[in-house]
């Protein structure tokens, strides 16, 4: 089969889509014909390099897909020839502590199909069962294949982590990425008021789209000014924040007394010192959310399948074209995610 593939870490230029050995399912495993893929800011720095994570070279990135089930295991139950499903990119072996009391992206040994283990941008990929959930088959591929990772995680922030609710506000960053769109929506569908940053007026009519009552081009001015001007010195209730050091004293300032930001991520950097003076005299918490479970998982997928929400595709590409996959994610062209289909598909 065709694969996209890097045999070192560094710039684009390390990815190859090229041949690469077919997979074969084991016994608890299913053989997935690939329809589409998506990328995400993950994929990016798997390939750069993450400190700790050592790679079985060369390594397939990918951790959202969509395609047709082409083979079953022996101890498969829950899928056969034909169903068309999606990827959860979750793994955690259970028994542990965490897994037992139902949340298993707290167990020990969590890891994410594309990050830690071999991905799904190719043409084919043997998928544990676990890590995959049936789609309509009048959900188009390009929705099936780019929705999981970037709503469950939005999902799990807002709803079970930040445990939002009707008439609060929200700041989402970032909201052209992935993670922000998706936040957008879902906290407009929760009934919150929905404030939004992105970098130009562009992006910013269509997170408006997505259901932002407000928005601020942080590259004109500081958002948490703004904020505070546009809430009469108030502040928001919940900072949807997955960028990290350039933000997080900012995402502080914006809140309300008593107020809390959830992050799922740091790409700007993990280190942005604590604010300790802005949490203990504004009685602020700090939540991080990572992933989500299965059962979360389908409660925001049912969402995405019947049209309530949608993951908006800044654009599709073969993925022979994979440089200018990841191109477009870090020079942060467009809004919404990156697609890849394999090329036999098109």
């Amino acid at each position: 089969m065709k694969a996209v593939q890097f045999s070192e870490h560094g710039d684009r230029d390390v990815l190859e889509y090229g041949d690469f050995p077919d997979p074969e399912a084991g016994p608890e495993e299913v053989l997935v014909d690939v329809k589409a893929a998506s990328l995400n800011h993950l994929d990016v720095w798997t390939r750069r390099g993450l400190p700790g994570v050592e790679l079985e070279m060369p390594h397939i990135p990918g951790s959202d897909m969509a395609g047709v089930v082409t083979e079953v295991g022996e101890r498969v139950t829950q899928f056969e020839e034909g169903d068309h499903v999606a990827l959860l990119a979750g793994v955690a072996d259970g028994g542990d502590e965490f897994s037992r009391k139902g949340d298993q992206t707290l167990a020990p040994d969590y890891r994410l199909i594309g990050e830690h283990m071999r991905g799904v941008h190719a043409e084919f990929a043997a998928v544990p069962e676990g890590n995959l959930v049936p789609v309509p088959e009048d959900v188009s591929w390009e929705v099936a294949g780019s929705a999981s990772l970037v709503f469950q995680t939005a999902w799990r922030m807002l709803i079970h982590r930040g445990e939002l609710r009707p008439g609060e506000s929200v700041l989402v960053l970032g909201a052209s990425g992935g993670v922000g769109h998706a936040a957008v929506q879902i906290a407009d569908y929760a009934g919150a008021e929905v404030y939004a940053t992105a970098s130009t007026e562009e992006k910013l009519e269509y997170a408006r789209d997505c259901g932002a009552d407000h928005v601020i081009n942080y590259e004109e001015e500081d958002f948490s000014r703004k904020i505070y001007e546009m809430t009469d010195g108030r502040g928001v209730d919940m900072v949807v924040d997955h960028i990290g050091e350039e933000t997080y004293k900012q995402s502080l300032k914006s809140l309300t007394k008593g107020g809390r930001v959830v992050t799922c991520g740091a790409t700007t950097g993990p280190d942005p010192g604590a604010g300790l003076n802005y949490i203990f005299w504004n009685q602020l918490s700090v939540i991080g959310s990572t992933m989500a479970t299965p059962g979360e998982a389908d409660e925001v997928l049912d969402l995405v399948w019947d049209g309530t929400f949608e993951p908006r595709i800044r654009e599709t590409l073969p993925m022979s074209e994979i440089e200018r996959a990841h191109e477009l994610l870090e020079e942060r062209q467009g809004f919404g995610k990156v697609v890849v289909i394999p090329d036999s598909e098109l």
